[in-house]
């Protein structure tokens, strides 16, 4: 069955708009552990679980696009990004946590955009494990399971939190590595 050709770039497109809609409900009632905590929580992880449907659904019916390329880090940029700052608005992540991440994040999307007119700048294997590193520790953060479980998720929420910084600052360095070496190459070959 053959799917319309733009619907990966379509999903991609809500998952971006999915993002304030998100914020909102997580700031509205002050980050309480209330229903649109709830909300919030089930918003971003059905958002951010879009991006593994967009990327099949372009892979398997082979309607992958440069526009598509470009549109799927930065969608999950904006929903990371606003899931990381909602939660240091309420007190519950520190914000250094926040700016490195978004220096991060900002840097290597600049850059996409810098170098679009030469190529486009695929997700790499370790900024696809650090979107996941980051979609299950901003999971774990914005669900008010501490109301479920007791006091120590917060410790798993650490933990949690602690591998998708760390994977953040290693997949910026391999994207700088690679793009580096890449640089190098063209030259030499030139």
């Amino acid at each position: 069955m053959a799917i319309p050709r733009q619907l990966p770039n379509t999903i991609t497109v809500v998952r971006i708009l999915c993002a304030p809609v998100f914020l909102w409900l997580l700031l509205a009632d002050a980050g309480a552990d209330g229903a649109l905590r709830w909300w919030a929580a089930a918003l971003f992880i059905v958002a951010i679980a879009t991006d593994g449907i967009d990327g099949y659904l372009a892979r398997k019916h082979d309607i992958v696009t440069d526009l598509g390329k470009l549109l799927d880090p930065i969608a999950d940029k904006v929903l990371t990004g606003f899931a990381f700052i909602g939660l240091s608005i309420l007190a519950e992540l520190p914000w250094w946590v926040t700016v490195i991440v978004l220096i991060r994040e900002i840097g290597i999307t600049v850059y996409r955009f810098l170098v679009v007119s030469d190529h486009v700048l695929a997700a790499a294997w370790m900024g696809k494990l650090k979107t996941v590193a980051q979609a299950l520790a901003l999971s774990l953060a914005l669900l008010p399971l501490w109301t479920l479980a007791g006091e120590w998720i917060f410790w798993v929420n650490g933990v949690t939190m602690t591998i998708a910084v760390v994977l953040t600052i290693a997949s910026g360095i391999d994207y700088v590595v690679s793009e580096v070496r890449a640089a190098r190459e063209k030259r030499t070959s030139s």
